[in-house]
């Protein structure tokens, strides 16, 4: 592999087109990067990528954006983590920005209701080739399957709060790491790549002994900076918010409201967003019930993390507020700042005792049973977007079975994910042409 392959640029590139076609959730978008960075570009071993991805699954926040500012950060260091995390954001905040505007001025947009027809049986193909994948790859013993399995019907049928369902894993793993460490080290190199018949770990870029890069290494200089630059870039702001419109103005009550929702957003989207709604509806008056499901359904339409509907309220509370697009606009970016600038701090502050991290078997056994569960979270991601991809109107649509059999055929073959969406958009706005033709 050259040294422009792996260049700053290359990588930024490749982060902008991921974060265009980033459809699918968490469990997608993990996915879509799992495929390009560790099986198409080799640039992380398989190891170093769950290791990460591990880590991230602890954090409040959108998984997703943590992990792929996480490898950003990696690869390439603070450039990169800004880089990768940006690029992943920015296409979902300007696609929602702008429907958002759309919806403040003309409301409903039948396109679109037909092009996400098709795009959510492709992405519920996209996640069922995900959990085989990461299932063949992490599931290696009866322990891990059975942990995987329980996993996902605490999260289909039980209802268990993710960081509950997380905790109770990683103590299962603590456990089983004393009492049985063999069930929970992952597989030898040599054997997993035989098994998988994948590129040995070492072809990768950065493999699993490879050294860990200077800039990813733990300096409690490094660390010190780090919270005073998250300290400033959120201190500032707020400052600034509160000496134009006053500490109880609408800019200033959202940056704070939002810096909370940050940082209790643990178990995705779905859990926190009631905590958004009875905020934002009922507490402020942002908006109203029936605009913040309207919002839910276009943050479901759009790439990026669905927390990103966030920005819709935000815009809705600036519009509705003044009438005016540019509150709306204004009220949207002190939303999407404040809401996602903790990740960022996340992931900086604490990538480096990560790295330091990897060959102690205290803590990979719990991680790896962490992992295990994840296979299992997204195989209940699959259970839960099966209704409304399939089902659209509460009676099974045969169109949408043919999309989703015909992805799940087309990703067998060896179609990538990304081009995949390329080809559900254009099926879903086929039907929309020949409706309203007809």
């Amino acid at each position: 592999m050259t040294k422009d392959s792996y260049s700053l640029a290359t990588a930024a590139r490749f982060w902008l087109r991921l974060g265009l076609v980033s459809f699918g959730g968490p469990a997608g978008q993990i996915g879509l990067l799992h495929a390009e960075l560790v099986e198409r570009r080799r640039w992380l071993s398989e190891r170093r990528f769950l290791h990460a991805l591990n880590y991230c699954m602890l954090l409040p926040g959108p998984e997703a954006t943590q992990l792929a500012t996480y490898l950003g950060w990696l690869m390439h260091g603070l450039g990169g983590a800004l880089i990768a995390g940006g690029l992943f954001l920015l296409p979902s905040v300007l696609v929602l920005l702008s429907l958002s505007a759309l919806y403040a001025l003309w409301g409903q947009l039948p396109v679109l209701v037909a092009v996400f027809w098709a795009l959510k049986p492709a992405v519920l193909g996209i996640v069922l080739q995900a959990t085989w994948r990461l299932g063949r790859r992490t599931l290696h013993n009866p322990a891990l399957v059975l942990i995987a399995a329980a996993a996902c019907l605490a999260l289909a049928a039980g209802r268990v709060p993710y960081p509950a369902l997380i905790l109770a894993t990683a103590l299962v793993g603590w456990i089983g790491g004393r009492l049985r460490p063999a069930l929970f080290q992952a597989p030898s190199r040599a054997v997993a790549s035989a098994r998988h018949g994948a590129t040995p770990p070492d072809a990768a870029l950065h493999g699993d002994d490879t050294p860990t890069p200077a800039h990813a290494r733990f300096h409690w200089r490094r660390l010190a900076l780090t919270l005073l630059g998250g300290g400033v870039a959120l201190g500032l702001p707020l400052t600034l918010l509160t000496l134009a419109g006053g500490w109880n103005g609408q800019l200033a009550t959202m940056a704070r409201f939002f810096t909370k929702v940050a940082l209790v957003s643990f178990g995705g989207a779905y859990a926190v967003l009631p905590y958004v709604a009875q905020g934002a509806v009922d507490t402020y008056g942002w908006l109203n019930a029936g605009q913040m499901v309207d919002g839910l359904a276009l943050g479901e339409t759009t790439p990026g993390p669905l927390i990103m509907v966030v920005a819709f309220v935000g815009f809705m509370g600036g519009w509705n507020g003044s009438g005016t697009l540019s509150a709306g606009v204004v009220a949207a970016l002190v939303v999407v700042w404040f809401t996602f600038l903790p990740s960022f701090l996340f992931i900086l502050a604490g990538g480096p005792l990560v790295e330091a991290s990897r060959e102690d078997l205290r803590v990979g056994a719990p991680l790896t049973a962490i992992t295990a569960a994840v296979v299992g979270v997204i195989g209940s991601l699959a259970l839960y977007l099966a209704g409304p991809a399939l089902a659209p109107s509460g009676a099974l649509d045969g169109g949408a079975v043919a999309v989703l059999l015909a992805a799940v055929v087309l990703l067998g073959r060896g179609l990538g994910a990304m081009p995949m969406i390329g080809v559900a958009t254009l099926v879903g706005l086929g039907r929309w042409w020949l409706t309203a033709a007809g």
